[in-house]
């Protein structure tokens, strides 16, 4: 096959816009991984720093100090796994639920209603390590708003108490407010203000894919005699599961490697959220940057790296065929 110089120069053309892309993902992307990898099977920390490559090579015995060392230092990796399962369905759950009723509610017209998309996409513009700052003082046992709100204002102690709930008290019968930065409710700390930041991008994902979706559809389905109930569950929810893959997707990918809202939420940056709180990425920086145990950072690092290749596997299996003929 014969090429002319037009389309030669016109696939230069191409070549000349696409390298500088490649070029980012080698040096941005390919170099750390790799670097990562090899530096997980030596031995480095903070005296080997300057040697770097030439560190002393240990095989695979961060690896096994991960799993085979008991210790704080395994049980502090269960809790940080345990927590991320949880943190990670929980905000997804979270997320879309909120994120695919408020897209429904933004569907609908009413006066005002280009405002009201505007003001639920400010959580979404806020930093989130702003808003690890912002949801750290809110939690404060006595003088955050969220106590405040819950027990001062709507007697949260009481309205509980219906459902079986026991708060502590004082000798005198003053209340004990919970303390949402320690113990058990550290998860729950943690989970609410990343699903107030991440929900707005999945309502807008949804509200893409539901005004991509031709009213002909409905208004056929009406003259069929078809419910609301019926065309949601019949025609939004299937036309959507495209949406809802790469959603999930996202979700899991993004809660997984979740950082900047726990870690300013406790001691900007440099505190530790507990045995309930910590996440595995939190885990990975006190680790690598805290105790300057670098080799075990890499291999804690490429471990995550393999977990979340097997998860983008398994949902590839699943949703591929969705995603791709839609």
């Amino acid at each position: 096959m014969k090429i002319d110089k037009y389309q030669l120069r016109g696939r230069s053309l191409i070549l000349v816009f696409v390298l500088p892309a490649f070029l980012f993902l080698i040096l941005f992307f390919l170099i750390p991984v790799i670097s990562g990898i090899v530096i997980s099977f030596h031995v480095s920390d903070k005296s080997t720093l300057d040697q770097f490559f030439s560190a002393p090579f240990a095989g695979w015995n961060n690896f096994r100090e991960l799993f085979l060392s008991g210790g704080s230092t395994f049980d502090q990796l269960i809790d940080a796994f345990r927590n991320t399962v949880i943190y990670s369905i929980c905000v997804s759950v979270g997320s879309i639920g909120l994120g695919l009723l408020g897209s429904i509610i933004v569907m609908q017209k009413f006066k005002g209603v280009s405002l009201v998309r505007l003001l639920l996409l400010f959580s979404w513009i806020v930093p989130s390590y702003v808003v690890g700052l912002l949801w750290g003082f809110m939690w404060q046992q006595e003088e955050g708003i969220i106590n405040t709100l819950l027990f001062d204002y709507l007697h949260w102690d009481v309205l509980s108490g219906w459902f079986g709930a026991h708060w502590e008290y004082t000798s005198i019968g003053e209340l004990i407010k919970p303390n949402w930065l320690t113990g058990p409710n550290t998860i729950w700390a943690i989970i609410i203000p990343t699903i107030w930041r991440f929900w707005p991008f999945c309502m807008m994902m949804f509200l893409a894919g539901l005004t991509a979706i031709p009213k002909e559809i409905y208004e056929a389905a009406e003259i069929d005699g078809a419910t609301k109930h019926e065309q949601f569950f019949r025609i939004t929810l299937p036309i959507l599961k495209p949406i809802f893959a790469l959603i999930v997707l996202q979700s899991l990918v993004i809660n997984v490697y979740s950082f900047n809202i726990v870690a300013m939420m406790f001691g900007n940056g440099s505190g530790f959220p507990g045995k309930h709180g910590d996440l595995l990425m939190t885990y990975i920086y006190r680790t690598t940057f805290q105790t300057w145990n670098l080799g075990l950072g890499a291999a804690l690092s490429t471990l995550l790296m393999t977990m979340m290749l097997v998860t983008v596997f398994f949902w590839y299996r699943l949703f591929w065929k969705d995603v791709h003929d839609n």
